[in-house]
């Protein structure tokens, strides 16, 4: 598929028909992250893949997917056969930072970082897995994990203390999705043109 087809079907999926996603589809969209950009190639991209129907199950109770349900949503956490959870150690990028290499760049001293680049990396293969779903034939959305179920969300899927959640990312075969313009804001909200988006030369 080409890559200008991929983008124009990039869309939040929210609706799943709940049969398995082969195994061998799910390792060619996470191998997907390993060519993501990384600064100074510390690789702090981290990924956990929960296809267990109790696991997701649990994940939908933990972020209230019933709430959804009861204002008319389609069930979506519990639904969705694949989920990927984005996550990101940023020990990687000071232990990176602090190697000969590069401390002879910055003075023997971290760089300073002018933004959080665990983060932004992270993005990047989330990014990756929401293309190579589409690459695949399958659709795939995003969901964010609050500060308050963090601790709990976590711990249901063992992760580590020095270990950041980013986002989860659901994939699968898209069903349609009658009450789309409940969940989505690409419904309510119309799409910045280019040039508010984009400077040349100058801001």
């Amino acid at each position: 598929m080409e890559f200008r087809e991929i983008l124009a079907q990039r869309r939040m999926v929210r609706h799943y028909d709940p049969a398995p996603v082969p195994r061998e589809t799910i390792e060619r969209i996470v191998a997907t992250v390993r060519r993501a950009p990384s600064g100074g190639f510390s690789q702090g991209q981290r990924l956990v893949v929960v296809t267990d129907p109790t696991t997701r199950a649990d994940i939908a109770e933990l972020l209230d997917e019933a709430d959804s349900i009861a204002h008319g949503r389609e069930p979506w956490l519990s639904v969705a056969p694949v989920h990927v959870i984005v996550c990101t150690r940023e020990q990687d990028y000071h232990d990176r930072y602090n190697e000969s290499d590069k401390l002879a760049q910055t003075g023997g001293v971290e760089v300073e970082w002018p933004a959080p680049f665990w983060y932004v990396d992270a993005g990047a293969a989330m990014m990756l897995l929401l293309l190579a779903a589409i690459d695949e034939g399958l659709g795939a959305g995003v969901y964010g994990v609050t500060v308050p179920e963090m601790r709990a969300f976590k711990s249901l899927l063992e992760i580590p203390d020095d270990v950041h959640v980013v986002a989860g990312v659901t994939i699968g075969r898209t069903r349609p999705d009658p009450n789309a313009s409940r969940a989505s804001s690409r419904l309510t909200q119309r799409r910045r043109a280019l040039d508010e988006v984009t400077r040349w030369e100058r801001w």
